[in-house]
C-alpha cells in the first residue's frame, strides 16, 4: 500500500497548485531575481569597446573562454557586470570545504551546528570577495593589453573594473542566497542552470547553420541529437536511482500494548554529490587558465613568462591535458563531496539511537563500516557516470565545432537541476495539501489526521 504522502503526491494538480499561494509567492520571487540576473548580463562594464573586445572574444571563442561564457549566460563575450558569474564563490566554497577537513578549528566550526555553518559561510564570503577581486585585476590587465579594447587604459580603469566585477559576484552570490532562503530551489545551481538555458536557442541557431552551410551533415547533426537526448534519458534514470537498505526497528511495549517491529529503507543515490563534481572541476580550471589565457595572450611579456602561453595551450578546452585534469577532478570531486554530505558513523550512531538496525549487521562499528562500503563502490559508479556525461560531447564540441551550451556539463546541470526544482515544488505542495487536511480535519473536530 503506497504511503499517504505518495498518495498525496499522486492527487497534486493544477488546482492544489493554485491554492498554494506560499508556494506561488516562492515561484514568482525566484524568476523575479532570475530576470534581474538575466538583465545584469547585458549591462558592460564602464571604458571597454564592446565591438572591439567581441571581435577579440571571437578568436578565443572555441577555447576555455567560450566555456565560461557558457555558465555566465553570455557575460562574457559582453563584458558585463556579471562576467565573474558565481566562478569565485564556488571556488572559495572549494577550497573552504577543504581547509575544514585538514583544519582543526574550522572542522570544529562545522561540527558546531547551524553557528558553526554561519560562519563558516562568512569566511566563504570573505575568500569569494578577495579571488573575485584578483580575476578581476587579471581581466583588467588582459583588456589593457588588447590593442584598442580599452578607451582610457591606465589606473582609473583598472580599479572601476575590480569594483565593477567583483560588485556584480557578490550581487550575484546575494541573489542565490535569497533564492535559495526564499525561493524554490538551489540559487546558485539555478542562476548557472538560467545562464545555459538562456544560450539554447542561439546554440540551436549556430548548429543549424552548420549544417546549412555544409560544415556539418545533416545526419551527423541527426546523430549528435540522439546521442543527446540518449544521454538525457539516462542522467534521469541515473539520478533517480537509489539502492535502499532495509531498515529493522525491533518489537517495543507502550503500556500494556505490543507494537510489531517496523520496516524501513535508507536511500542511497548513486550520484550523492549530484551536479557539484562538474561545477567544481570546471571552477578550478577556469581560474587558472583565464588567468594565463589573458596575461599569456598579451604581447612583449616578460622573458620569465614566456611559458604561459604554451601552458594555456595545453590547458585549452578540447586538449588533452585539460580532459584528463577535468576527469580527474570530477572523480576526486565526487568522492570528496559525498563524504560532505553523508557521514556513515554518525548515520550509525542515529540508527542506534532510535532503535534501528540493519539485517545481518551489528549496530554502531559495523553499520558504519557497511555503509562506507555500499557508499564507496556507489559513489565510483556515480563518479565513471559523470566522467562519461560530461566528456563524452565535450569531445564531439572540441572536434565537431558544435557551441558549449551542447556540452556534457551543460547538459547534466539542466537535467539535475530541472529534476531537483520539480522535487521541491513538489514537496511544497505535498506540505500544503498536508496543512489542508490538518486544518479541515481540526474544523469537524477530529483534532487532527488519525491513524487507520
Amino acid at each position: 500500500m503506497a504511503s499517504a504522502a505518495e498518495q498525496l503526491a499522486a492527487n497534486i494538480n493544477f488546482q492544489a497548485f493554485a491554492k498554494a499561494t506560499e508556494l506561488q509567492k516562492r515561484i514568482w520571487f525566484t524568476l523575479g531575481a532570475l530576470v534581474a540576473y538575466r538583465v545584469g548580463t547585458f549591462i558592460p562594464i564602464p571604458g571597454v569597446d564592446i565591438e572591439a573586445f567581441s571581435q577579440a572574444f571571437q578568436g578565443q571563442a572555441g577555447g576555455i573562454l567560450g566555456m565560461f561564457n557558457t555558465f555566465a549566460g553570455g557575460a562574457v563575450e559582453r563584458m558585463a557586470v556579471f562576467a565573474l558569474n558565481v566562478m569565485p564563490y564556488i571556488s572559495a566554497s572549494i577550497i573552504i570545504q577543504l581547509l575544514a577537513t585538514t583544519s582543526p578549528s574550522l572542522e570544529r566550526l562545522k561540527k558546531e551546528g547551524e553557528a558553526g555553518r554561519k560562519q563558516l559561510n562568512q569566511y566563504t564570503r570573505y575568500l569569494t570577495v578577495a579571488l573575485a577581486m584578483m580575476q578581476s585585476y587579471g581581466i583588467a590587465i588582459g583588456l589593457q593589453g588588447s590593442p584598442g579594447v580599452v578607451t582610457n587604459p591606465g589606473w582609473m580603469f583598472i580599479a572601476s573594473t575590480v569594483i565593477t566585477l567583483t560588485g556584480g559576484t557578490m550581487f550575484l552570490m546575494w541573489l542565490g542566497e535569497q533564492i535559495t532562503a526564499r525561493g524554490v530551489g538551489n540559487g546558485i545551481s539555478l542562476i548557472i542552470f538560467t545562464g545555459i538555458v538562456a544560450g539554447a536557442p542561439a546554440a540551436l541557431y549556430q548548429s543549424l547553420t552548420l549544417v546549412r552551410e555544409g560544415a556539418l551533415s545533416f545526419f551527423g547533426m541527426l546523430g549528435i541529437v540522439l546521442i543527446l537526448a540518449a544521454a538525457t534519458v539516462f542522467i534521469v534514470f541515473i539520478e533517480r536511482s537509489q539502492r535502499r537498505l532495509v531498515i529493522q526497528y525491533p518489537k517495543r511495549q507502550v503500556g500494556n500494548r505490543m507494537f510489531m517491529g517496523e520496516s524501513s529503507f535508507l536511500p542511497l543515490k548513486i550520484n550523492t554529490a549530484g551536479v557539484i563534481p562538474p561545477i567544481f572541476a570546471s571552477s578550478l580550471l577556469l581560474l587558472p587558465t583565464t588567468f594565463l589565457s589573458f596575461v599569456g595572450g598579451q604581447q612583449d611579456l616578460p622573458s620569465w613568462l614566456s611559458w604561459m602561453p604554451g601552458v594555456a595551450g595545453a590547458l585549452g578546452y578540447g586538449q588533452p591535458l585539460h580532459m584528463a585534469l577535468y576527469a580527474v577532478l570530477i572523480i576526486f570531486f565526487c568522492f570528496f563531496y559525498t563524504s560532505i554530505v553523508f557521514n556513515p558513523e554518525e548515520t550509525a550512531d542515529n540508527l542506534r539511537k532510535y532503535g534501528g538496525f540493519l539485517p545481518g549487521i551489528r549496530p554502531g562499528k559495523k553499520t558504519a563500516e557497511y555503509l562506507d562500503y555500499v557508499l564507496t563502490r556507489l559513489t565510483a559508479i556515480g563518479a565513471v557516470y559523470i566522467t562519461i556525461v560530461c566528456l563524452v560531447p565535450e569531445i564531439l564540441i572540441a572536434y565537431q565545432g558544435l557551441p558549449f551550451y551542447l556540452g556534457g556539463t551543460s547538459l547534466l546541470i539542466v537535467v539535475s537541476v530541472t529534476i531537483d526544482t520539480v522535487t521541491q515544488i513538489q514537496s511544497h505542495l505535498v506540505a500544503h495539501q498536508y496543512e489542508g487536511l490538518i486544518k479541515r480535519s481540526k474544523l469537524r473536530g477530529g483534532g487532527g489526521i488519525k491513524p487507520r
